[in-house]
This record gives C-alpha cells, structure tokens and sequence, in this order.
C-alpha cells in the first residue's frame, strides 16, 4: 500500500518519469514508464532490476543494443484483422523496418552467453519474427519503402503504359510550347506547369482564346491563364485512367500482404511487447547512469544498509550547477527502526526523509538507485508518507485535524513491512498536547514494529527516543562557529534546532533574546546548551580521530612502501652476488689458462728474453684487470649495503618530508640544467629509430630500416625509400614540433572541408554563360560535389537551341566518377535540367 493517493506528488516523482521517458525510442517505451508502478513482489522487482543490470553491463562492456527502428505499428496490425482491410505502403514499411529492429535484438541477445544474461535470454524466448513476413515485404517494397514497379506483372505493365504517355504529352508540350512562343501568344521565358496534376501552359490572358483547350487556373491578377491544349487533353486522360488502375492494382498488392501476414498477427503483437519491454529497460539503464544509479544488492525483508544514497532530482539539479550533493548513510535494523531526525530548521531534515521515500520507492518500481557500492535495500509492502500540509476546506480539515487523520490510518496499516515517513511530527497544535499525543502514537507505530524516519523538533520525543529500543535519535549537524547547516545526518543522539543562534544571525535584537530564554526558563536552556556542548565536542573528537586514523593510514603506506623497496635491495643484492660468483669462475678459469699460455710460449721460447718479457707483461695486464673488476663488484656491494642501510634507517624513525627526499638522493645539478636543445644533429651515423628529414624540406620522418645506402622511412602515413646521404638526422624536440605543425595545417585543411561542406548547394546555373565559361563552372562544381561527398546534383542549362546541353553531357562523359545522367521529370524542368548521379 502507497499512502497517501498523492504520494507521487508530494514527492515529485512525475519528474522521475518525464526524465525516464525522455531516453524511450517510442511509445511502446513510453506507455511502459506511464505504467510503471510499485510492486510488493519481489521476485518481479528483482526481475526488473537483474534486467536492467544486463543492459547496463552490455553498455559498460561497449556492446549496445541494436535501436535502429523502434516504431509501434500495434493499431496498423490490429486494424488487418478485418477481413478486406489493409495495411498502407507506410505502414508496411514501418513494420518491415521495425521487424528487422526485432530480429536483430533477437540475434544480438542470443549471441550471448545465457549464464551472463539470464533475464534478458528469458525475455527474448517466447519472441518469434518469421522470415516469410519480411521475405514477403521485400518481395513488393523497395528500400524507400515504394511499392516496386515488378510488385507484380500489371503494376509493370501500368507503369510502363503511364511513362510512355508521360514522355508522348512531354513532347507534345513542348512542341505546342515553342509553337505559341513563335505565334507570340506566350512570353519567351514561359515553361511548363502543373495545375491538378496535368501539364498546363501559361498564356498571356488577352491570348487565352488562339490556344486551344481547357483553362484549369488563372493567376491572381487575372493576367495569367493555365491552358491544357486540347491534342493532349485524351492522352492526360489515359494518365489519369491508368493511375486509377494503377492504384486499384496497388491495392489488391497491399490487400494480399495483408492477408499473408493475418495469420501471425498474434506472434506479431506479442514481439512488439517485447520491443517496448527493450525500450523501458533501455531507458532506465540511460537513466541511471545520468544520475549515477546502481542495481544494490536486494534483500527479502525490512533491515536495510544504505551508502552515501543521493536524491536524484538534487543530484542533477546540482551537477547542472557544478555543486556537490551531501550524501546520506543511514542503516535500519530490529534495534533502530525507527529515526527521529531533529536540527535546525532548513538543516536538510526535510531532504533527507524525501530521500529515503524517493529512493525507495524507485527501487520497488525496478529502477535503479543512487547509492554507492555495498549498500543493502530493504524491501515493504507499505511506505505510508505525511509530508506538507493537507488541510481541506470541503472536508472541514484543518492542518492538525489532516495530520492526525494520516495518524490514523498510519496506526491501522503499520507493521513489520512499513516503511512511515513522517515530516514535522506533533506540529499544528499546542506544543505540550501536541507533543504528548505525538509521543503516544510514536510508541503505538513502534509497539507495531514499523520502520521509519520522523523529523522534529520536540524535546519530548528526543527523550522518548532515547529511552526506548527501537527508536533511535539522528540529528543534523550543524556549524557552529560559522552558523550555517552541514546537510549531513548523524544517528546516534539528538539535535539542537539552534534556534537562538540562527535568530541571532539573522540580527533580531539582544533583548529580545534575552527576554525570551527568561520566559523559556533556565532548565530549557541549559539542557539545549550542554546538547550543543556535546555536539561540538563529538564533532572535535571525531576530528582528531579521522587526523590520527589518515595518520596511521600514511604511515603504514610509507613504511609498507620501504619494505618493498628492502626486500627489492635484498634481492638485487643476492643477483649481484650470484653474477659476481660466476664472472669469478670464468675469470679464474680465465687466469688458469692465461697461467698455463704465458708457461708455454717461455717453454717455446727456451726463456728467450724478449718473448718472456712480453708473455710477462700480458699476464700482468690480465691480473689488474681481474683487479678492476673485483673493486668495481665491491663498490657496488658497498653501494647496496649503504642503500639498505638508509632505508632500514627511514624505517625505524619517520623523517619529515623534506628530510626523506634529501635521503633518496636529488638528482645532480648538472642533470637539473637545462639542456642545450639541437634542430639537426650532425656528425651522427642514422640508424633505425631516428628522427630524420629530406635534405631543403620540412616534413619529419621515422627511419623504418637500412638497406646498405639506403633508409626506409615513415614520413606520416608514407612509406617511402630514400638514400641515405639526402637524409638530415633530427632531435626528438625539433621531431615533436614538425609533428605540431603538420597537425596544425592538417587540422586547418579539415576545418577549411568542413566548411565547405556546409556551404555547399548541389544546383548550378549556367544559363547565360558562353560555352567554355559553363564547362569551367561545371567542371570546379563536380570537383566541389565529389570533395563533399554529394550523391547527385542539378545543372539548369535551359532548353533554347540544345547545343550548351549537348557540350554538357558530352563532357560528363568523359568523367569517370559520374554513374549517370538524365533529363529532370517534366514537371520540374524536363530537358532543361540536368540530374547527375555521382558515384
């Protein structure tokens, strides 16, 4: 049960779905959020919320749903299932192009492992979309969604009959047209129109009578009238008989698809239920992450666990601000069910217990909800809310009288499943009776073992709340140096409304003051004084343990950080041991061998003395440079040794920050100068991996490979071989700066496309220039036309004698990006108009 009947309004949920109904495709998703309501269910809650999971997860992975035609044809195919009726060639489109939105759901769902998407596998596997419907509808549709012309044989033979006339009366016109320009009985600018469908000529009125055949209209002024002449009166009626046939034939085509498509009418109406179910699941995926939602964790009963929960509708509100949303944590379990929220006025108690219902409420509709990870939701089968005033004139209710009739019924609904939310308890009366009945329905609703959130401001129920189990005391905080609420609830003890405080900031005057805590009585003020006393001291403490707790939270990352950095040393140092020890038995094998040479040449030699001498003097060279190596592997030992020695140091005693930095070891001044920067380096072989360019040119490159003299280079997206000695090695600095620039000039040419594109119109007018003059302006408009990338334009040569027509089409001939070219339909110009088609 949902109470009041305007719960929604009260708290402003019409917004949630005008929002949600924003990210439908069509009405089919649209009337789902219309319809969408709170469930007691909940495995279908659970259901809704799995499902919308699925499409948030598939949008996380990057894999959207195919949305291409979402269109309802719903009363088309019930209109059909009339014998005789039949769907029109829009509709027929429609459904053929929505089939295919289906079929490609379908596809892209069962693509799908249904171990990772259950719910959404459950939704697609009762669907059917026959291939015969759309085969049928590709048989008689092209792609514009016209009916073909070989839809069937006497469509073709109509169609055919109807443009051989066309192009007969087309000629006749025009053979009548020039007749009258040289009788003088039309202007010689005049060209055919169209009145009613059939081709009329203009003709000066005084002249209406030397031209034969039938006036269809007459201009405004009266001195224009539009003569169809009477030799292609008959043919025009032909046309017009032949279109009639032409559409009795379309129906009995639409009629036959129909018929065709009857039979599967309920399979049909069931697959556009699930196309709208997609839509709404679509939307309320969109819609949680605009105002960073989650699917939480659900359970099956009362006690929930919320973190850093968010009002929606505040939580864009200030986004589109660029502010910051203070978030909820609140927990509701057997021993605190019930949270009485006391605090300054405008402290955010109001925000808080909308929240709660909002956000609950918009779960059990199966959306999901703005709460961090790790939070746990509760589920009732009744949230009974009092908020605002309900006061009625017609029902002879005052403000109290509204409230204590909301008591009422809160008494007679309230259980174990009952979530109330209850704004300014008590409120509307005498504050003592006020209270007294406040506190007594407070410990009925409580005895009932109702959870809930109750704002206000009685002294009384924050006493009876922290007396009783069950209930327990939350409270606003509230700055107390600055005077100014923090909007963040803290459970656990009672609030002060601060009301002397904020009445000072406001500026009401000292004796004022003072008069009015005389009148409240010592005892009042002393308990609201020492009930701020500890909400400051709380707070400063808390403080301190959040500094010691970032403390202790850095020292161990510092120290973890050192133990790392040890055992690292540690083991460098056993590889460095081990290296050592193995380049000690190859050296010493070394020296055995050196020994055993030098023995050998003064075996030779029988102790000649010049070769002794030289033997002798390589095996002393050898022996410094076994001691080279022994010192430079005992300087690094003592490197190491000093290392670890600083950093067991560091560990033990923490340094101040400045200390620790000094300790690590700065780098050199002279690696802190500033180096010389260099454009070309010179006196350096190129190798592969260098920065090179053309020997007068500015274009940077990438050396790919060498092949003896030459170099294979990347200049950009070219690839190109190039001699060596034309290449001028580059710094990495002055390589990163042509790049800079060439991006720049390639970011100018696109603008500069782009431009173009959008000012480019696709007609041209050449009627007046000579020939050569028309052929340029042709020629740069078809350069124009392919740059951006247009499918077909207009050239107006005008009719006259033929021959600048003629010099037109002879060159598009020659053009090879052109696919085709014909006359535009008489009835926008005929042979005075040029249509290409570009390839």
């Amino acid at each position: 049960m949902i109470y009041p009947k305007a719960f929604e309004q009260k708290l402003n949920f019409g917004r949630i779905r005008s929002l949600l109904a924003e990210h439908c495709l069509s009405p089919l998703g649209e009337e789902r959020v219309g319809a969408m309501g709170f469930s007691t269910h909940f495995e279908e809650v659970l259901c809704w919320l799995e499902q919308t999971a699925e499409v948030l997860r598939l949008e996380e992975e990057g894999a959207e749903l195919p949305v291409t035609y979402f269109i309802d044809v719903r009363s088309a195919l019930k209109k059909i299932r009339v014998e005789g009726l039949f769907l029109e060639e829009q509709e027929l489109f429609d459904l053929r192009r929505s089939l295919g939105t289906i079929r490609d759901l379908l596809r892209f769902i069962q693509s799908r492992e249904v171990e990772d998407f259950p719910r959404l596998h459950a939704l697609a596997a009762d669907v059917m979309v026959y291939p015969a419907i759309i085969e049928q509808i590709d048989a008689v549709l092209n792609k514009q969604g016209k009916l073909k012309d070989n839809a069937s044989p006497e469509l073709a033979r109509l169609r055919r009959e109807v443009l051989n006339l066309q192009q007969s009366v087309s000629r006749k016109m025009m053979s009548i047209l020039k007749k009258a320009r040289q009788d003088g009985l039309v202007d010689a600018d005049v060209s055919i129109s169209i009145r009613d469908g059939r081709a009329v000529i203009p003709v000066v009125s005084a002249n209406k009578r030397k031209l034969p055949g039938i006036v269809h209209d007459e201009s405004a002024t009266g001195k224009t009238t539009y003569i169809e002449p009477a030799e292609i009166v008959e043919i025009n009626n032909e046309i017009r008989e032949l279109s009639y046939a032409e559409r009795r034939e379309i129906t009995r085509i639409l009629t036959e698809v129909s018929s065709f498509i009857r039979p599967y009418l309920e399979e049909l109406l069931f697959a556009y239920e699930f196309l709208g179910e997609i839509d709404f699941i679509r939307a309320k995926a969109r819609f949680s992450s605009r105002i960073a939602g989650r699917v939480p964790e659900l359970h099956n009963q009362a006690d929930f666990e919320w973190r850093e929960a968010r009002h929606p509708l505040l939580y864009l509100l200030h986004k589109a601000q660029q502010k910051e949303v203070v978030p909820l944590s609140i927990t509701f379990t057997p021993d605190s069910r019930i949270v009485l929220i006391s605090g300054p006025n405008a402290g955010g108690k109001s925000v808080c217990l909308q929240t709660v219902g909002l956000v609950q409420y918009m779960l059990q509709c199966g959306l999901p909800v703005p709460v961090e990870e790790g939070s746990q939701m509760g589920f009732f089968e009744h949230i009974l809310l009092d908020l605002g005033d309900e006061q009625s004139i017609e029902n002879d209710l005052s403000t109290y009288s509204s409230h204590l009739l909301n008591m009422k019924n809160f008494v007679r609904q309230a259980n174990a499943r009952t979530l109330l939310l209850i704004d300014e308890f008590g409120t509307g009366t005498e504050p003592m009776l006020g209270g007294a009945i406040a506190e007594a329905v407070l410990d009925q609703l409580n005895r009932q073992g109702a959870y809930g959130v109750i704002t206000t401001h009685y002294t009384n129920l924050k006493h009876f709340a922290s007396q009783t189990a069950g209930l327990v005391n939350g409270a606003m905080q509230f700055d107390t140096h600055e005077l100014r609420p923090l909007f963040k609830l803290e459970v656990g003890s009672p609030g002060s409304s601060f009301a002397f405080e904020i009445a000072r900031k406001i500026g009401l005057p000292e004796d004022i003051l003072a008069a009015a805590k005389e009148r409240l009585g010592e005892d009042h003020i002393h308990f609201d004084k020492h009930l701020r006393e500890i909400i400051r001291d709380k707070r400063y403490w808390e403080q301190k343990r959040r500094s010691v707790r970032d403390r202790e939270r850095k020292l161990e990352g510092v120290s973890e950080r050192y133990e790392k950095e040890l055992e690292n040393l540690q083991k460098e140092r056993r590889e460095l041991l081990d290296k050592a020890r193995k380049e000690a038995e190859a050296l010493l094998a070394r020296a055995n061998k050196e020994i055993e040479n030098t023995i050998r040449v003064i075996r030779e030699t029988q102790a000649e003395k010049e070769k002794t001498r030289l033997a002798r003097k390589a095996l002393d060279g050898f022996k410094e440079q076994l001691g080279e190596a022994g010192a430079t592997d005992s300087e690094e030992q003592a490197r190491l040794a000093r290392k670890m020695a600083k950093l067991q140091q560091r560990k033990k005693g923490a340094k101040p920050r400045g200390e620790q930095n000094a300790a690590e070891g700065a780098e050199p001044a002279s690696a802190a100068a500033p180096k010389e920067k260099k454009t070309v380096v010179e006196n350096d072989a190129v190798q592969e991996g260098d920065y090179v360019r053309l020997q007068g040119q500015a274009q940077a490159g990438e050396v790919m490979e060498i092949k003896g003299k030459n170099a294979m280079v990347a200049f950009g997206q070219l690839v190109t071989t190039v001699k060596l000695s034309r290449l001028e090695k580059l710094s990495r600095n002055a390589y990163k700066k042509e790049l800079r620039q060439e991006s720049a000039v390639s970011a100018s040419l696109a603008q500069r496309m782009r431009d173009k594109k959008l000012s480019f119109k696709p007609d041209l007018d050449v009627r007046g220039l000579r020939a050569e003059e028309a052929l340029d302006r042709v020629s740069q408009h078809l350069d124009e036309a392919v740059m951006c990338g247009a499918a077909q334009v207009k050239i107006l040569h005008g009719k006259g004698t033929g021959a600048l027509r003629l010099m037109i089409r002879e060159y598009l001939n020659t053009l090879p990006f052109v696919r085709r070219f014909a006359d535009e339909h008489v009835q926008f110009g005929g042979a005075g108009i040029t249509i290409v088609d570009m390839d």
